[in-house]
């Protein structure tokens, strides 16, 4: 097991630990399993994933892999193709800006409430996200990394009182996860725990202007990284 997946475990951020440690069995936790791999792209956009293979890879009839496969379609993840087999959607370029602009909308009230209320605690819990993302910068630490800053945005929610809303946006950016797993491999880290901080320190100052600031310019990085990556990268894309 990583150790950021026994960190997330420790800090109960819902990791369900038996599709950490045993292979899956159910359609829901094949689902799950697939779904972390196509987001990593471990799964890369395009490949072709086969029922019969995944099922006789994890000793598992094939019904459960059916439905899992369904359920990857309808997120946008993949695709069925008639008479030639289902394969792993490619990165959405709409998609990815759509949740972005509503992740932008949401997390920036959620930054002036925490602003407002400055809870020691969640405060606390955040800068132990940054802490941690300082020694997730080597060139096999990018999951971990990607870990990591999603439980420092959760930790926001929490801190507003808001984590459902964390729940709902995490739904809605599986294409910015994919998009993010492939920058963090090529742009330096260091500049997203920079920006993590400069956020983090505006929260601990009731600063709700410059916080609310950080976390928009924070969020627009995407628009930055995004036409590099999709030029370095064409195949994985699509409009």
């Amino acid at each position: 097991m990583e150790v950021c997946h026994i960190i997330s475990a420790l800090q109960g951020d819902h990791v369900d630990q038996a599709i950490i440690t045993t292979p899956p069995t159910t359609a829901s936790q094949i689902y799950d399993w697939l779904r972390r791999r196509v987001q990593t792209t471990d799964l890369p956009p395009g490949a072709r994933i086969s029922e019969t293979e995944i099922a006789a890879e994890i000793g598992i009839s094939r019904q459960p892999v059916r439905e899992a496969f369904i359920r990857l379609a309808a997120d946008g993840l993949a695709e069925v193709k008639p008479q030639r087999g289902t394969y792993i959607g490619k990165i959405s370029v709409g998609a990815v800006l759509s949740a972005r602009l509503i992740r932008e909308a949401v997390e920036s009230d959620l930054t002036k409430m925490v602003a407002q209320l400055r809870p020691k605690d969640g405060l606390a819990a955040m800068q132990a996200q940054i802490d941690l993302q300082k020694q997730y910068l080597g060139p096999d630490d990018v999951e971990c990394f990607v870990e990591s800053d999603d439980r420092f945005h959760r930790q926001l929610a929490i801190a507003a009182g808001h984590e459902a809303v964390w729940n709902d946006l995490e739904r809605l950016k599986a294409q910015i996860n994919r998009l993010r797993h492939l920058s963090m491999r090529v742009f330096d880290r260091q500049h997203t725990i920079d920006q993590h901080q400069l956020i983090l320190n505006a929260l601990t100052a009731g600063d709700s202007y410059a916080a609310e600031a950080a976390m928009r310019a924070h969020l627009r990085q995407i628009l930055d990284d995004m036409p590099q990556i999709r030029q370095a990268q064409p195949e994985f894309f699509t409009d």
